[in-house]
């Protein structure tokens, strides 16, 4: 069953009232209907496959954390809206709310699972003022994940098997490649340039890539970032305050 804009009232709705109380989140909440109108748009009028639309959303929504971030929004209207989403995403899998997010010809519990690795990392990060690793667990996600699968279903030629779950090493190499960008990106940003940095980025990219090939259920939607993210905060930890001593 293709999107149609009315499965994607609920969201919008919830966004906007919550967007209410803030100024600053009222700019997350636009920037969520903008993603939710092009993914509409390009069903509608490009005639979209499934997978293309359902794509522009997971990766689209994933970046409103950078807005997170940059606005300093609150943890408790984030960790608000995972609720809100979790409670949406998980109705889906009985009523017809979502239908088109959630059809990937399988058993999937992936929309949900991505709906609650952003309140975790939300949650941990912001009470530790470190939410530079709560966006790149998220981003490592939305961009890796994303962009993986629709490589490895595009030009995926070299198949393999985890699970029971057919991957490709075509879309399991961009998951690493576009996982090792976001990660520097986001360290040399907040940690500097350094072959420290660096090596952390490459090893976070490895386990990232890694935890996407299980994937049995969508599990990959809640191990990724979290991995990710974890991954990225201990290591950094280790390294900088030991230089520190």
């Amino acid at each position: 069953m293709l999107i149609t804009f009315s499965h994607f009232t609920s969201i919008p709705v919830l966004w906007l009232q919550i967007a209410l109380t803030k100024p600053t989140v009222g700019i997350a909440a636009i920037w969520v209907l903008f993603i939710l109108l092009i993914a509409w748009l390009v069903n509608r009028f490009a005639n979209g496959e499934p997978e293309i639309v359902r794509k522009i959303v997971h990766i689209g929504t994933g970046n409103v954390i950078l807005l997170a971030w940059w606005l300093d929004i609150p943890a408790s209207i984030g960790i608000t809206a995972s609720i809100l989403a979790s409670a949406i995403t998980l109705l889906s899998y009985r009523f017809p709310i979502l239908p088109g997010i959630n059809s990937v010809g399988r058993q999937s519990f992936g929309t949900f699972f991505y709906s609650v690795s952003i309140g975790i990392l939300i949650a941990w990060f912001w009470y530790l003022q470190q939410p530079q690793y709560a966006a790149l667990g998220i981003l490592v996600m939305t961009w890796g994940d994303g962009l993986a699968a629709l490589i490895g279903q595009r030009f995926g030629k070299h198949k393999y098997k985890v699970s029971g779950t057919e991957k490709s090493w075509e879309g399991s190499l961009t998951m690493m490649l576009v996982s090792y960008l976001v990660s520097s990106l986001i360290l040399v940003a907040t940690q500097g340039n350094s072959w420290q940095t660096w090596t952390i980025s490459l090893l976070v990219a490895l386990i990232a890539t890694a935890l996407e090939a299980f994937s049995f259920l969508g599990i990959d939607n809640l191990t990724v970032p979290l991995g990710s993210a974890s991954l990225a905060f201990f290591l950094s930890q280790l390294v900088f305050y030991s230089n520190r001593l």
